[in-house]
């Protein structure tokens, strides 16, 4: 009996009020993006990087906060079927929220489903084009799918929005250029 207590308030959004409007983050996003390519370094750049992630963990509500807290939660503790579940009622709740998508994709990445994370960061990175975490997940998980050309692509996507990110180390400089 215990589960169905939890599983009928993160299923109780789906048939209740739809998901509102989240806040405009834009213009700060966009600001931070811009700070990110004028920083002069990695410790610089961390501070804005996490703002990005306050920014982005800001659900539309605070029944979307509850659910997407209880995803990451299960996710950090290593119950990946678990978040990837409750993740799904976060996108069914909230089908524009990008960072619901990006998140089930983590969860999924981590499991190693990367068709399954790949549809949803495709997803989030139409929602929400600039979403670095987004981009740069998306490249390392095409490389984790051996489509590596596609994900080096990503990749500097990423790094073409925060140049500081940890995964420029895995850029390759395609064949035949001169390092």
């Amino acid at each position: 009996m215990k589960w169905f207590i939890p599983f009928a308030v993160i299923s109780a959004p789906a048939v209740a009020d739809p998901c509102p409007v989240g806040p405009d983050h834009a213009a700060r996003l966009d600001q931070i993006i811009f700070e990110l390519g004028r920083a002069n370094g990695p410790q610089a750049a961390r501070p804005l990087s996490q703002e990005l992630w306050e920014l982005w963990l800001d659900a539309p509500d605070s029944t979307a906060q509850a659910i997407l807290d209880e995803g990451m939660a299960q996710r950090e503790s290593f119950d990946f079927i678990g978040a990837r579940n409750t993740l799904d009622g976060l996108v069914a709740y909230c089908p524009n929220y990008a960072e619901g998508y990006n998140q089930r994709a983590f969860a999924s990445f981590l499991q190693r489903d990367y068709d399954a994370a790949l549809l949803d960061l495709n997803k989030a990175l139409e929602i929400m084009p600039n979403h670095i975490a987004a981009l740069s997940g998306k490249g390392l998980t095409l490389m984790g799918m051996g489509r590596n050309d596609e994900g080096q692509e990503a990749l500097r996507g990423a790094l073409s929005l925060n140049p500081w990110l940890s995964e420029r180390a895995l850029i390759r400089e395609p064949a035949g250029t001169d390092i």
